[in-house]
């Protein structure tokens, strides 16, 4: 049967260049902690990739600190600020769309007596800019929004938003881990005090990804022991992975206007299939301010878990909701955001295109989606 994967925003397969990186590390075993020639060697196959990372995402000469991924990073901010915060300054703002290890970890510092503040976005999933300014006052400590969102892919206007935060002598969080790759991310030019990314979201491993720390900001380790990463994050080096999301972020770095070309493409050309061939339906979303790869939709009238499945019958392997969330019965808390009721939000569906997506696949799928959809509104009790 045919396969079509277009859940890229879940996770991405590893590139050709990629694997062949991890192959050839696999002969380097030594511990880059060690002084002998071996650790030496891995020593520097991983400050390699830590310069790669940095290029990516316009470090500079802030810092690059490997963790497993973009959730230990995105904790190790928050856990940060519980050390730093006091009583002039103890106010944490996030907006009401962020991943759910940034509302799960402000949640956990509200539970322990700060003051959360979750801040609305429009219909579009766009920060509320005017509501920000509001929120924003002398005791904010930090504030931490997502530079794209993972479900329906709005850009947020971070440049602005940034400006605003440092007026009042606020910390900066950017959640890059969707947007690194695919449009251009710098941290340097965006005024990020903290931003993370993870490196199976661009065609590298799974369970590494960077936390960048502007300098001289405050950094607590979140995982303690050893001096590794300068004394930021303890463990032995994850040589392999971390080699991966170097070539990687390589790749990305040369190939991002490319990508994200091909992919606004294909991506629309999917969008105004569905929309001319089905009925009643809703992109959500902004219009314009979108990451290229991304769509979601609504198919009021059908269910989304019964969408994927007959999708998956089809061979195409799609998304409802996020990804992290799939095992909660609860509609997309991002949907529910942007003003979408519970059943829109139950009958949503995220095509999320990458490298491998060709227009003969988005022509299956424009094919397939208008039988599947109507076969699953005839059975609708809705």
């Amino acid at each position: 049967m045919r396969k079509i994967y277009i859940d890229y925003n879940a996770t991405t397969p590893l590139r050709a260049e990629v694997k062949a990186a991890l192959i050839d590390d696999f002969e380097i075993f030594g511990n880059a902690s060690s002084m002998h020639a071996s650790g030496r060697t891995a020593r520097a196959r991983i400050e390699k990739a830590r310069e790669d990372v940095g290029a990516l995402i316009g470090a500079g000469n802030g810092t690059i600190v490997f963790t497993s991924g973009g959730s230990e990073a995105n904790n190790t901010v928050f856990q940060t600020m519980s050390r730093i915060a006091d009583k002039s300054r103890s106010e944490i703002l996030v907006t009401s769309i962020e991943h759910p290890c940034v509302m799960n970890s402000a949640q956990n510092l509200k539970d322990n007596g700060f003051n959360v503040n979750i801040l609305p976005v429009d219909e579009y999933g766009k920060l509320n800019i005017d509501e920000l300014e509001k929120a924003l006052n002398s005791n904010t400590l930090f504030v931490s929004v997502m530079a794209a969102n993972n479900e329906i892919g709005t850009i947020q206007d971070i440049k602005k938003i940034t400006s605003l935060v440092k007026k009042k002598g606020a910390l900066m969080h950017i959640d890059a881990v969707q947007a690194a790759g695919k449009i251009a991310v710098n941290a340097q030019e965006l005024q990020a005090d903290y931003l993370t990314v993870s490196a199976h979201k661009i065609y590298g491993p799974k369970g590494v990804g960077a936390l960048y720390a502007r300098k001289g900001v405050p950094l607590f380790p979140l995982v303690h022991g050893g001096h590794q990463e300068d004394g930021l994050r303890a463990g032995t080096y994850n040589n392999s992975g971390i080699l991966g999301f170097g070539k990687a972020a390589e790749l990305a770095s040369a190939e991002i206007e490319k990508y994200a070309k091909e992919m606004s493409v294909l991506r629309d050309k999917l969008r105004l299939g569905l929309t001319e061939k089905i009925p009643n339906i809703k992109i959500n979303g902004h219009p314009f301010d979108v990451l290229p790869n991304t769509l979601n939709v609504s198919f009021p009238g059908a269910e989304g878990e019964a969408i994927l499945l007959s999708m998956d019958m089809q061979g195409i392997e799609a998304s409802t909701g996020s990804a992290c969330a799939s095992g909660s019965l609860e509609p997309s808390h991002v949907l529910i955001a942007t003003g979408l009721g519970p059943e829109m939000a139950h009958g949503s569906i995220r095509f999320s295109l990458g490298w491998g997506i060709t227009e003969d696949d988005i022509n299956y799928i424009i094919e397939t989606m208008p039988p599947v959809i109507a076969r699953l509104r005839a059975m609708s009790t809705c």
